[in-house]
């Protein structure tokens, strides 16, 4: 695959990425950016997901210390990941931070 520098071959990778990843686990912007084949910021990361299909499990990509941090630009968006989650079996701390657990995905 392509990378160009305007990135929109490396958004593509990265919602292939997010695609691949199994029910029950999650992971994190961080993540996912390093495992590109151009490593990019967890920040630029999470701005390409704002244009993630919506059939992709967007739901099991938090910040590296589980905050759901798409519930603070939509609250509605961030109560169904949180939902989602807890589908899956995720437990979260007090203050609402995802518990990742043995069920970290490393892509």
């Amino acid at each position: 695959m392509t990378t160009n520098y305007d990135g929109k071959g490396l958004a593509s990778e990265l919602y292939e990425r997010v695609a691949e990843i199994p029910e029950g686990y999650a992971t994190s912007y961080s993540a996912l950016g390093r495992s590109l084949s151009r490593p990019v910021s967890g920040l630029l990361v999470g701005k390409w997901m704002h244009r993630c299909p919506s059939d992709h499990p967007w739901w099991r990509v938090l910040a590296a210390d589980g905050s759901l941090v798409v519930g603070r630009k939509d609250p509605m968006a961030g109560h169904e990941q949180r939902e989602r989650l807890e589908a899956e079996g995720f437990a979260f701390t007090a203050d609402g931070c995802l518990i990742f657990g043995e069920r970290f995905w490393e892509p």
